[in-house]
C-alpha cells in the first residue's frame, strides 16, 4: 500500500494532502513537495477513520501536541477520555496516549474513535504493561514489543515514538550524568541492554519495524531516549551520540517510504536552544523536529508550563515544527483536566508567537484584528479572537462595572489610554 511519502515522491497529491493544505490555506502541491522532500510529515493511518489530516513541517504553522494517559496509580479510562476532549477543545493539533496498565487496547480504541486529530503512542509502555511489570528488565520481551507495534498500527495509530537511537554503547555516557536517563522508554531499554548484554531490539530489528509502518503508513517519531532531564546534562555526549544514530535512522525510513520526524531535548539552557535546533536540522537532513519544551530552568515545579514555553517559543523560531506541551504538573504528578487545558493554551501561545516572529503569511492577522478591537472597545470581538476566549470573557466580567463597555478596571474611565488615544486621533484627523 502506498504511504503519504511514496505517493508524494511519485508526484501524487492525496486527499490527506488536500485536507492539510486547506487547513493551512496553501496549495496542495506545497504539502506534496514538502512531504516528498522529507521536510514535513502527514501522520494519517488509513485505519484512523475520524482523522482530519494536518501537516507538520517548517512550511506550515507550528503545531502543538498534548500528552495524556493514565498511570498505574491514578486516573481511569473515563478520566482520560475527558482529558482528550479538554485538549481538543483547547486547540491541540495532535494527541499522544502515554497510558500504562491493563486494557490499553480498549482505551486506545475509544480514544481513536473520539479523536479527529493525529493520534500517537509509545508502544514500549504497553509491551511492559502486558507483563504486569513495574519496570523489571526481565519482564520486557522484544517479541511482545514487535507484536504491540503491529497491533497498535492496525488499530489506527498515526504516529509512534520509538526509541531506536539509544544504543548499548551510549548507556555508560548516560550513567555519568547528574540525572541519568529521564525518558521512561529510554530507561526501560537501557536497563534491558545492560542486564542482557544485547543491543537495543528496536535498532537491531529496525527492518521489521519499517515493514509494519510501511504497511499501515504509521509515521515514525524517533524518540530521544537520552534527552537531558536537567540543565547540567544538556547538550552532552550522550544526547548527541544518540542524535547521530537518529540521523541514520531518518535516512533508512525515507529509503523505505516511511514518514519520519525526530524528537528533541527536554531541559536546555536558553542560550543552547538555537544550537540544538540547528544541529538536529543538519544531522537529520531537515526532518521535522518535535520538541518537549525545552524547559529552560529546573527550579520552578508547578510552573513548568511557563519555563518550557519560554524554550518552546525559541525552539519553534529556530527550527522545531511540533511542540509537545508541558503542564503545571510536570515533575509533580499526573495532570488534571484543568492542567491539560492550561498546558495546551500555553503552548498555542508559544507556537503562535514563533509563527509571528518567523513571518509566516497571515500569522499576525489575528493580532492586528485584536488591536483594532481593543481600540474600539469591542469586547466580544476580542473574546472571539483570543486563544482562550472563554477565560478572557470570564476574567473581564470579574472586575468590569455593570453595563460599562468603554473601558476596563485597569485604568478606569479617567485614565484610560485608549480613550485618550482615540481623542488624539480624532483631533488630528487620523480616525
Amino acid at each position: 500500500m502506498p504511504t503519504q511519502l511514496t505517493s508524494a515522491s511519485d508526484g501524487i497529491v492525496t486527499p490527506a494532502m488536500e485536507g492539510a493544505a486547506r487547513a493551512e490555506g496553501l496549495a496542495p502541491e506545497t504539502v506534496r513537495a514538502e512531504v516528498a522532500a522529507g521536510r514535513a510529515v502527514l501522520p494519517a493511518n488509513p485505519a484512523h477513520a475520524a482523522l482530519q489530516p494536518l501537516a507538520v513541517g517548517r512550511a506550515f504553522r507550528t503545531k502543538v501536541n498534548a500528552n495524556i494517559g493514565r498511570s498505574t496509580e491514578a486516573s481511569s479510562q473515563d478520566e482520560e477520555l475527558k482529558k482528550l476532549a479538554v485538549a481538543l477543545r483547547a486547540g491541540a493539533d495532535a494527541v499522544m496516549d502515554l497510558s500504562v496498565g491493563p486494557d490499553l487496547a480498549a482505551l486506545r480504541m475509544a480514544m481513536l474513535r473520539a479523536c479527529p486529530r493525529p493520534f500517537g503512542t509509545v508502544p514500549i509502555y504497553e509491551a511492559l504493561s502486558r507483563a504486569g511489570s513495574s519496570g523489571a528488565d526481565d519482564a520486557f520481551d522484544p517479541d511482545v514489543l514487535m507484536a504491540v507495534i503491529a497491533e497498535q498500527a492496525a488499530q489506527g495509530v498515526d504516529f509512534m515514538t520509538l526509541h531506536a537511537g539509544l544504543l548499548r554503547e551510549h548507556v555508560p555516557l548516560a550513567a555519568a550524568r547528574l540525572l541519568g536517563i529521564v525518558s521512561r522508554g529510554g530507561s526501560i531499554l537501557a536497563e534491558w541492554m545492560v542486564n542482557n548484554g544485547r543491543e537495543n531490539p528496536l535498532y537491531a530489528r529496525w527492518d521489521e519495524v519499517m515493514d509494519i509502518c510501511l504497511r499501515h503508513d504509521v509515521t515514525v517519531s524517533l524518540g530521544d531516549g537520552l534527552r537531558p532531564g536537567c540543565l547540567a546534562d544538556a547538550s552532552d555526549a550522550a544526547q548527541f551520540a544518540e542524535l547521530e544514530v537518529l540521523g541514520r535512522l531518518v535516512r533508512r525510513c525515507r529509503e523505505r517510504g516511511v514518514q519520519v520526524m525526530v524528537e528533541g531535548p527536554g531541559h536546555i539552557p536558553f542560550d543552547q536552544i538555537r544550537m540544538n535546533m540547528e544541529k538536529e536540522r543538519e544531522i537529520c537532513d531537515g526532518a521535522p523536529f518535535y520538541v518537549l519544551g525545552p524547559v529552560v530552568t529546573d527550579i520552578a515545579p508547578g510552573y513548568d508550563h511557563i519555563t518550557s514555553c519560554i524554550g518552546a517559543t525559541a525552539a519553534a523560531f529556530h527550527g522545531a515544527s511540533l511542540l509537545c506541551y508541558v503542564t503545571p504538573a510536570e515533575h509533580l504528578g499526573l495532570p488534571t483536566l484543568d492542567e491539560v487545558r492550561t498546558g495546551v493554551v500555553a503552548y498555542r501561545i508559544a507556537a503562535h508567537a514563533a509563527d509571528v516572529a518567523r513571518g509566516l503569511p497571515g500569522a499576525r492577522e489575528a493580532d492586528d484584528a485584536m488591536a483594532r478591537a481593543r481600540l474600539d472597545f469591542d469586547w466580544e470581538r476580542q473574546f472571539a479572537l483570543a486563544l482562550d476566549g472563554e477565560w478572557a470573557r470570564c476574567r473581564y466580567r470579574a472586575t468590569a462595572a455593570p453595563g460599562v463597555t468603554d473601558h476596563c478596571s485597569m485604568c478606569g474611565r479617567e485614565f484610560c489610554a485608549m480613550r485618550t488615544s482615540k481623542r488624539i486621533m480624532t483631533r488630528l484627523g487620523k480616525r
